[in-house]
């Protein structure tokens, strides 16, 4: 028991040297009294740097304090930039229109495919940038509940201060955003963690094996999230933990359906698809 704590203390020091290094906590050029202090609370809680503007570039910045990339606040927003990559900027993307159709009463294919009802508990294992747990956030309302885990630091922070302040004119929109609850770490370490059948849909939309080039939006994020596939053992304890379903995004035609067990929803003509496992728990 003895050694196990100390491993565990061990490698908590190695995540937390590897944060002081994977990036720094800034604002825009010119920013508020509340923005600077909205960029300190945030460089606490991420355990991170938090590096005054003062005139200095972003990229004088990064190198002085030899970091990876840095998170810009600004009023509203905020941006993920490092020298190796386009900034990446929190932003919902098309899944601000998916949203306001949900709003509108419309179906959404991933929510149908899920089985979503208000009052759902959903997992959402690989948050990206937020757009699925955005839908979900929306669907299962204020009497449920999402929780977006994503194990890239760096894209971990873009959303966690993202979630809590963009606006998008839609104050639904912003408040299903801000309901959500964001967790850093690996989904596997966080499924093992769960009680049987604790949670009522969980959700995987992996980087996919082979890109769609044409997806703009995922250029900056396929840099720096986990390019891993699935396996098997996420997918035995998905089923452990979850009561309805468990939702699968891939391309049209994707092996990883079959590999791991899941029913494809063939909808449409869309290049995505979803696969699921419904889950029998017996209440």
């Amino acid at each position: 028991m003895l050694q196990d704590w100390e491993n565990r203390e061990e490698e908590k020091q190695i995540m937390f040297r590897e944060k002081q290094t994977e990036l720094l906590v800034t604002t825009g050029d010119s920013p508020s009294d509340e923005v600077v202090e909205r960029a300190k609370l945030l460089a606490a809680e991420l355990g991170v740097l938090y590096a005054p503007r003062r005139g200095i570039s972003v990229a004088k910045l990064i190198a002085a304090h030899r970091v990876r990339q840095a998170l810009v606040l600004v009023q509203g927003g905020v941006r993920l930039i490092s020298p190796e990559q386009t900034p990446m900027v929190f932003h919902p993307s098309m899944g601000f229109i998916r949203a306001k159709r949900v709003l509108k009463g419309e179906a959404d294919p991933m929510l149908t495919a899920a089985r979503l009802a208000p009052g759902d508990t959903v997992l959402d294992c690989t948050a990206g940038l937020g757009t699925d747990s955005l839908l979900f956030s929306i669907g299962t309302g204020s009497s449920g509940q999402v929780t977006a885990v994503e194990s890239s630091f760096p894209v971990y922070a873009l959303i966690k201060d993202g979630m809590r302040h963009y606006r998008s004119g839609n104050a639904a929109v912003d408040r299903a955003f801000s309901d959500i609850d964001v967790r850093f770490g690996h989904h596997l370490d966080y499924l093992r963690s769960l009680p049987n059948r604790s949670v009522d849909i969980i959700y995987f939309d992996p980087m996919f094996r082979d890109p769609l080039l044409d997806s703009s939006a995922i250029g900056p994020l396929r840099g720096l999230a986990n390019p891993d596939a699935l396996n098997e053992e996420s997918i035995a304890h998905a089923k452990r933990v979850a009561r309805k379903t468990i939702v699968l995004k891939e391309k049209r035609g994707s092996g990883e359906f079959a590999r791991l067990g899941f029913r494809v929803e063939q909808r449409g003509t869309t290049k995505t698809v979803y696969g699921v496992i419904d889950i029998d728990s017996g209440i």
